[in-house]
């Protein structure tokens, strides 16, 4: 911009060059003397050179007939004197850059003559020197080498200079111009070739190719043009290449897609083999089956056989028992056999030994007829093994026999039948003891059939669980997780394991914590068991289904399986499926959810395989930090906040994103006041959302601050990383400049700015953001020490809060302190500004540190006490300086250091530290306890009242209102009645007002005896004859007593003080009319009918005779009054009247003192009155 800028600048001043050269060539001395005038008031002091030049020539402008046309008289004129001075200085100017010129000029030949001399030799010199000086004199002569300009020429140079004048804003020239050429109309100008833009430049550059300067210019442009064609020749060759290069790619990858293409039609091929082989192993298993099916077939006869042969019964149950042993042997051997079956080569060869092992079968069964027919009478035990892995063999009948009294031993693999007891057990047959005892040898062929039939098993559970859960207590229920999950894994057909996966994502309605827990356990044993694969295609469909559920236990479960069953899945679904999971349940209405969803998202992110979704992981960081629930903010402060650093590692990134975040929250919000240049206008209105957002953000940044600070403590490039904190050496070789630290400066360039602009944004009502920002503050300076607290923090929020001299930069570096130094209010308003917002971050966050207790002390003894002595800003700004020590008393280890300051205010013989500290003390009472208002903020009190300076005395009045309005405490009310009679004893109209005024305030929040004072003293002011003329000041009397009295009518007054102080005081203040508002006269009206109830006449006689009054009090009260006429016209029943209306009565009590509160229009009274009982008639 600053390129273009220039060339514009360039173009303006060669444009003018050539007007100033056409009006002198053309004498049109008019219209360059206006030129030289307007270009010296535009500050053009370049382009009027040569018009000053030839104006201040004394060969065209003698001086006598200048001095002869002056119209001023000779003499020692100012003005005249000063455009001498100013000529002078001009002209010494002109003639200092001529010479300048006159001198590089000279330089610049020397150097060229010494070159030449260099370059050739000596017979030479004379001849080329000669020849240079030829040159010099033909340059040296003017060139008109056109000729004399045509009239249509000259019309197009004159309206030319004409458009120049008037689009450079040069009017009184232009003007002058059109004066000064009287043979043509410039205002017309024909279409010719010359009515184009810039046609003056265009005329110049013509007459300028007449030079020999031009000529050279143009034969350089020329070889610029040639050198220009190569470059354009050797970038298109290059262009050439690249398409050659290009081309060549092109057909590299087509090459590529046809191997691509091969290679797919291989895999196609691999595929349709692969699908030959499942069929011919389909076909096998089939021949497998149709084995099995005869070896059952054998079984039953072998079953048959023994049957017939009339067995014992003892025998029998023994030999049922072995045969179940055998076939549970089989299925273990089956299911050995199926793992086995890979190819089409070990089916044929299971297929073989199958038909072998059918023979075997026969024989046994042979050997079994044998034995029991030879010995039908005695009995032995019979020890039968059966081997679980896959052999079989008949030892007792190959390797001899056994005629030890021992059971049969039966040792098999039970499979799938839940029991973990062990793996073998053991059965006894016994047949006759005449018989040989006779090892029975099992065969491959039952374990397969028992395979089938626990398939069969599995499938019939498969079917059933779905009917029987229903039906089972729920805190049962988990008993069945271990068949639910065993079925899910076994299964072949994928519907129906979808099917129970349905039913163990469903077993409970709404599960509870320690439901929810049981079955997420489930959930990953299955997941450990099935695999990657089948985690995602049947449980993570069930997680997705579960997301919109009604129940929100139901969607907490979904959140909670995120984070568990990540681990399970391959790692491309983490960040995808499972992300998107989670980011949905973000959005979901129920705070539990949520809160689960941002736990498990913690859980989530180390599982990610790359940082392909850090973006998206940072949007839904910062969406739920805002989140309007507390409990997942702080779950998500607490666990997701160090597991995205943590993760990412992009900690500049999520800071810039964060104080983005916290201003754009607070500058979106309305202005305080519309109106533009005032304080209001630069502080905002935070709505409840925004107030909320920029606090937990700010709690955001506390808890990223061990992150920036360990950052920062290892970057150092002097501090050992072991230690915590940034000592003054480091603070040094950070002043030199010389190491590059941007972890460190960080904070005091950028976060700390940012905050006190936050600062300044906020009103001072904004107490709770602004403790927010203290507290961080103090988090700061207590890790990064008390060095960095002093020479960093402190020099920065001084100068920001305008106090420019007591900030002290020599640890900053020169780059950093211009930065640091732009913080300074400007203005008086952004000073102002700074001493609302920035001052009490200054005393809070800053001296209020553990180890700026003695600095803190000092800094408030010199805004205090010695600024105010010595005039200074403090003096202008008490409002703001108390409003920031007030909020400095929020935090209670500051009281004493406040509270001793203060006692210096008010034993000081200055008025105006007297009136501050009464002030002061007013705005510190609410953040006092009863014990410090009683040793520290009533004895001050009491001191200021005593004062002699009236100023000083009604300052610490309206204090005693507010400690009257925070305390009530008996010992406190009884110090403010003494107080307050010393007050009223004083008898001024100003001491007066000022009391009821403070106590009128307290009304609402005060005890029943601080009313009764109140009342007390109204009535005994108004029953008094007034002893002022003063129209005005009693009428002011009168506003304070009616504000005052109908405060205490919202109040509940006892009926005793009703009748005998509040109704009287009424009736005082309505006698004098003239000082009465018609507003309160109204409202006191009211107040007195509805106060009087039913009973006006005797309450108005009792009040008249009390006061004797009774002349005023019966015609207001009285049967003739208007009341009484209203009243009167209603007829009661004396014995009606007698039974008092409980029901109507509290009805209209109720009625009534929701209308005197409505009426005494004090909102906070609402706020702060405690409910009551009735209020008794």
């Amino acid at each position: 911009m600053e390129a273009v800028g220039g060339a514009a600048e360039e173009r303006w001043a060669s444009l003018c060059n050539c007007v100033v050269n056409f009006l002198l060539e053309e004498k049109y001395h008019l219209t360059a003397l206006e030129l030289l005038q307007e270009l010296q008031e535009d500050g053009r002091h370049a382009q009027a050179l040569r018009l000053r030049s030839f104006f201040s020539d004394p060969a065209f402008f003698p001086p006598d007939l200048v001095a002869r046309a002056s119209s001023s008289p000779p003499g020692a004129d100012p003005q005249s004197l000063l455009e001498e001075k100013i000529a002078a200085e001009e002209k010494l100017a002109l003639t200092e850059y001529d010479l300048r010129l006159a001198k590089e000029d000279l330089t610049c030949l020397k150097l060229e003559l010494q070159k030449q001399q260099e370059s050739s030799p000596d017979n030479t010199i004379d001849a080329s020197a000669h020849e240079g000086f030829n040159q010099q004199d033909q340059r040296d002569v003017k060139i008109s080498a056109l000729g004399p300009l045509k009239d249509n020429e000259r019309k197009d140079l004159n309206c030319a200079v004409k458009e120049y004048l008037l689009l450079a804003g040069y009017r009184l020239a232009a003007m002058t111009f059109i004066e000064e050429v009287l043979d043509q109309d410039l205002d017309v100008w024909t279409n010719s070739s010359a009515c184009v833009p810039d046609a003056l430049r265009r005329y110049y550059y013509q007459y300028l190719s007449s030079t020999t300067e031009a000529a050279e210019e143009k034969i350089s442009i020329l070889r610029e043009n040639e050198a220009l064609k190569k470059d354009s020749e050797r970038l298109y060759a290059e262009k050439d290449s690249w398409m050659k290069t290009s081309e060549l790619a092109n057909n590299q990858v087509a090459a590529l897609r046809k191997s691509l293409d091969a290679a797919h039609m291989d895999i196609k091929e691999k595929e349709k083999m692969v699908r030959d082989l499942k069929q011919s192993l389909d076909v096998h298993r089939k021949e497998l089956n149709d084995c099995r099916a005869e070896i059952t077939a054998l079984k039953m006869h072998i079953e048959g056989t023994q049957s017939s042969k009339q067995m014992p019964v003892g025998d029998t149950d023994g030999f049922s028992t072995q045969l179940n042993a055998n076939s549970m042997g089989e299925a273990a051997a089956l299911i050995n056999e199926h793992e086995n079956l890979k190819g089409t080569e070990s089916i044929t060869i299971k297929l073989v030994s199958a038909a072998a092992l059918t023979e075997d079968t026969r024989k046994d069964h042979k050997n079994t007829e044998s034995t029991i027919e030879g010995s039908p009478d005695s009995e032995a035990p019979v020890p039968c093994s059966t081997a679980g892995g896959g052999g079989y063999g008949t030892s007792g009948y190959e390797s001899g026999t056994d005629t030890s009294p021992e059971g049969i031993s039966v040792n098999g693999t039970q499979h799938g039948a839940g029991n973990s007891q062990g793996n073998s057990g053991s059965i006894s047959v016994y047949v006759s003891e005449d018989k040989v005892n006779t090892e029975i040898v099992e065969s491959p062929s039952i374990h397969k059939s028992s395979y089938k039939m626990a398939l069969e098993t599995i499938k019939i559970v498969s079917d059933a669980l779905p009917k029987i859960v229903p039906y089972v207590l729920i805190n049962h229920r988990e008993e069945l997780l271990p068949l639910i999950i065993c079925a899910i894994e076994r299964h072949p057909d994928s519907d129906v394991r979808d099917s129970l996966t349905h039913t163990l994502f469903n077993l409970i309605k709404r599960p509870d914590g320690q439901q929810r827990r049981i079955i997420m356990d489930a959930c990953v044993e299955l997941a450990t068991s099935v695999g990657e694969m089948r985690t995602e295609t049947e449980l993570l469909p069930q997680c997705w289904e579960q997301i919109n559920h009604q129940y929100e236990e139901r969607r907490l479960l979904v959140a909670q399986s995120c984070g568990e069953l990540a681990i399970y899945v391959r790692p491309e679904i983490r960040d995808s499926l499972i992300l998107s999971i989670v980011q949905q349940l973000v959005e979901d209405s129920a705070t539990v959810v949520r809160e689960a969803a941002t736990h498990n998202l913690a859980l989530l992110l180390p599982l990610f395989p790359n940082m392909d979704k850090y973006y998206k992981v940072e949007e839904l960081l910062f969406q739920l930090v805002r989140d309007p629930s507390g409990v997942v903010v702080d779950v998500a402060l607490r666990e997701l906040v160090p597991a995205v650093v943590g993760w990412g590692g992009k900690l500049d990134q999520i800071l810039r994103v964060l104080l983005s975040h916290i201003l754009a929250s607070a500058q979106r919000c309305p202005s305080v006041s519309g109106v533009e240049g005032t304080i209001d206008s630069h502080l905002r209105v935070l709505g409840e959302q925004e107030r909320w957002t920029i606090e937990v953000l700010l709690r955001m940044l506390t808890e990223l601050l061990p992150f920036i600070h360990q950052k920062a403590i290892e970057t150092c490039p002097s501090v050992d990383p072991s230690e915590n904190y940034i000592s003054e050496s480091s603070l040094k070789l950070y002043a030199t400049g010389e190491t590059e630290w941007s972890a460190f400066e960080w904070m005091h360039t950028e976060c700390l700015p940012d905050l006190i602009k936050l600062a300044c944004l906020l009103p001072a009502k904004e107490d709770s953001l602004r403790t927010v920002i203290t507290k961080y503050l103090l988090a700061v300076s207590g890790r990064y020490g008390k060095d960095y607290l002093e020479h960093i923090m402190l020099p920065v929020f001084l100068i920001a809060a305008g106090d420019i001299d007591s900030g002290d930069f020599i640890y900053f570096p020169l780059s950093i302190q211009s930065k640091v130094r732009g913080f300074r209010p400007k203005t008086s308003v952004a000073e102002k500004i700074a001493i609302i917002c920035v001052l009490p971050l200054l005393l809070s966050g800053i001296l209020g540190s553990p180890s700026s207790r003695q600095q803190l002390e000092e800094y408030l003894r010199k805004l205090l006490i010695q600024n105010t002595k010595d005039g200074s800003f403090s003096m202008h700004h008490t409002a703001e300086i108390i409003d920031a020590i007030r909020f400095l008393c929020i935090f209670e280890e500051h009281h004493g250091v406040i509270f001793h300051i203060l006692w210096e205010m008010v034993v000081s013989s200055d008025t105006n530290l007297k009136t501050s500290a009464a002030a002061l003390l007013k705005a510190l009472v609410p953040y006092v306890g009863v014990k410090v208002a009683s040793t520290h903020v009533l004895p001050a009190l009491i001191t200021l009242g005593s004062d002699q300076n009236s100023a000083v005395k009604y300052a610490s009045i309206d204090a005693l209102g507010a400690v009257a309005q925070h305390f009530k405490s008996d010992m406190v009310v009884d110090k403010i009645h003494i107080q307050m009679d010393a007050f009223l004893e004083d008898g001024s109209h100003e001491a007066t007002i000022s009391v009821i005024r403070a106590l009128a305030v307290a009304v609402p929040h005060s005890t029943d005896r601080l009313r009764e004072y109140l009342l007390t003293k109204i009535f005994r002011l108004t029953s008094a004859p007034p002893t002022e003329n003063n129209v005005e000041r009693r009428r002011e009397r009168a506003n304070v007593f009616c504000e005052a009295l109908r405060a205490l009518d919202a109040t509940d007054l006892p009926a005793s003080s009703v009748r005998d102080l509040l109704l009287p005081s009424i009736q005082n203040l309505l006698k004098d009319v003239d000082a009465l508002d018609p507003a309160h006269k109204e409202a006191l009206e009211v107040i007195g009918r509805e106060r009087s109830g039913g009973t006006l006449e005797s309450i108005g006689k009792a009040m008249g005779a009390h006061l004797g009054i009774a002349t005023s009090v019966s015609s207001f009260f009285g049967e003739s009054s208007l009341l009484g006429k209203k009243e009167g016209g209603e007829q009661h029943d004396p014995a009606a009247a007698s039974v008092p209306p409980q029901v109507g009565l509290q009805t209209q009590q109720e009625n009534t003192r929701f209308g005197r509160i409505m009426r005494g229009g004090f909102g906070d009274m609402l706020r702060g009155k405690a409910k009551g009982g009735d209020e008794p008639s």
